[in-house]
């Protein structure tokens, strides 16, 4: 996603918060609640105003125009009225010779990570247009790359970047002599600068006599990631119900950094060449789409992103002007030629995090009966496709696909075994060399439980704290270093902790978990006492919370699945 597309989305998300926050505070009679959503409708508005006026000074720089729903959004903020009537769109010809400049001037590797965002979202199909939008991509992979705390997650991302600019280099159009070829110094030029970064990194940490932590905190891993282990059992449990001719669509479930877009993202690896996995984030361009014609549009280019990553298979291209004239019937054609180019393979179409179509098609944005009738004929209709969807939540809580998707058959990812986990704790990867006694690296696993994400958020931390110790006691961790590492754990992984506490329970729910986080690790409250103190709707509360995975019971009472969590709710 470009720069702009990158506003355009923040944009949008922040004014539909105030929108629902100014509907609940019409109705709304408490005045502590009054106070405190005139607060964040105050907050939403400054950011709105902070992003606008990024968004005005890139279009100024860039000659584009701006989207209808922005450009509303705009007029209704006082100080950019006069920004509006200024910007004259260039020609993409323009477009395309001022990006190359902003490419050529890139000098070192901060400079390449941030060029990204001043460049032009094109969806062009032009053999310059689409190399344009790979060093898009390739920018924004720097990006994240240097903001890696871990120089090993660093330099595997390096490692990475390097061979797909090799790749670049050495497949059209850039070996071709084509219309790109003059873009090929500029491909080099970049490998270069990756390349001696790398190497600079590599010689760092060497120097200092640190140890690679090889975890990965806050994003899904990638096939390149040597550290994703397990899910073996789900990955044999989905290829052996692909196999079977009568394969119902799937609903891949469980809560959020279990590890369920990590998993898509090793598909290609985990099951058998002749099943083809596309891989598609609703979370991204596809959901935030203006129309069906967006919609499919950039469905079909995270099919053929996705084939490209997983098994290295080009699609055929769907310019937007195709489907422009009938837009579902264009989609439904070329889902032949999808099927035509991948011959006599499965085909897996994994839409992850489906929760974001669904939010789009109550704003209106899209026609429920349109899309959704739309699965359920491919899944119908075209025995070659299989559909899986992933999500933190049931059919049951988001009604209007269980109508549509008829027979869902969910597979359940939740906490790792504890083989698993314990590989993840003390062999995370090949030559990693921090060791732990047994106490510590139980400890990790009664903390953790065995949640993938918090087993990669504590141990990242023990290795941070290990580094930071004379090298003669860096190399072996004691159970001492694991509870030092907590508070910072629980510290960094703010915003997982949070999106529960915001996101994922309500006020009562929430009183729940604090009252039970109160009794201190390993507490155990019974029913009576919790209905005593709840009396309202404790069956639905105590349900909610055990399928989030925060509470289970207990000795014929509950208490809280995973400590971390726990000492999250009682700070």
């Amino acid at each position: 996603m470009s720069r702009r597309s990158d506003l355009e989305a923040h944009i949008r998300q922040s004014y539909d918060l105030v929108r629902e926050y100014e509907m609940v505070l019409r109705i709304s009679d408490n005045p502590k609640e009054i106070i405190r959503i005139r607060r964040i409708i105050e907050e939403q508005r400054v950011i709105i105003e902070e992003y606008l006026r990024e968004y005005m000074t890139l279009a100024y720089r860039l000659g584009l125009s701006i989207s209808s729903d922005i450009a509303e959004i705009a007029a209704a903020t006082p100080s950019f009225d006069e920004d509006l009537a200024q910007l004259t769109p260039t020609t993409p010809l323009q477009t395309i010779a001022s990006d190359v400049r902003k490419l050529e001037g890139c000098e070192d590797i901060e400079a390449i990570s941030r060029v990204h965002y001043s460049l032009t979202d094109s969806e062009l199909e032009d053999p310059v247009s689409v190399l344009l939008r790979t060093l898009v991509r390739v920018s924004q992979d720097i990006e994240v790359a240097l903001q890696q705390r871990s120089a090993y997650t660093q330099r595997l991302a390096l490692v990475a970047i390097e061979d797909r600019l090799d790749d670049l280099l050495w497949e059209p159009p850039l070996n071709k002599g084509g219309s790109a070829n003059y873009l090929r110094p500029i491909v080099a030029h970049w490998r270069q600068i990756v390349a001696e970064h790398r190497r600079e990194v590599t010689k760092t940490t060497k120097l200092h006599q640190e140890i690679d932590s090889p975890y990965v905190i806050g994003v899904p891993l990638t096939r390149q990631q040597e550290i994703f282990v397990g899910r073996t059992d789900i990955s044999f449990r989905l290829e052996k119900l692909l196999l079977d001719l009568r394969c119902p669509p799937l609903l891949l479930y469980g809560q959020r950094r279990m590890g369920k877009t990590s998993l898509l993202n090793n598909l290609g690896r985990l099951l058998p060449s002749t099943i083809m996995p596309l891989f598609v984030d609703l979370q991204g361009p596809a959901s935030r789409a203006t129309d069906h014609t967006g919609f499919l549009y950039n469905i079909a280019r995270g099919m053929a992103d996705s084939a490209g990553l997983q098994r290295s298979l080009f699609l055929p291209p769907l310019p937007r002007e195709t489907l422009a004239a009938d837009p579902f019937t264009c989609f439904d054609e070329w889902l032949d030629e999808v099927e035509e180019t991948l011959k006599h393979n499965t085909i897996l179409l994994a839409l992850d995090e489906f929760e974001a179509l669904d939010s789009s098609i109550t704003k209106g944005r899209f026609d429920e009966e349109e899309i959704l009738a739309m699965l359920r004929h491919l899944i119908q209709h075209r025995p070659r496709f299989k559909v899986l969807i992933a999500g933190s939540h049931t059919l049951e809580e988001l009604h209007r696909w269980a109508s549509y998707l008829i027979n869902l058959q969910v597979v359940h990812i939740s906490y790792l075994r504890e083989d698993e986990a314990r590989q993840l704790i003390e062999r995370p990867v090949k030559d990693f060399f921090l060791r732990y006694q047994p106490d510590a690296s139980q400890r990790v696993l009664d903390l953790a439980r065995g949640h993938p994400f918090l087993v990669q958020l504590l141990c990242a931390e023990i290795v941070a704290l290990k580094n930071e110790q004379p090298p003669s006691v860096r190399r072996l961790a004691r159970l001492a270093d694991v509870e030092a590492a907590v508070p910072e754990a629980l510290s960094h992984g703010s915003f997982f902790f949070a999106d529960i506490q915001e996101n994922q329970v309500e006020a009562t729910r929430l009183a729940v978990l604090r009252f039970l986080a109160a009794l201190g690790e390993g507490g155990v409250v019974s029913r009576e006492t919790l209905a005593h103190e709840f009396p309202n709707d404790l069956d639905r509360t105590l349900d909610l919370l055990t399928r989030r995975e925060l509470i289970e019971p207990s000795d014929g009472g509950y208490r809280f699945q995973v400590e971390l969590i726990r000492r999250w709710f009682a700070r």
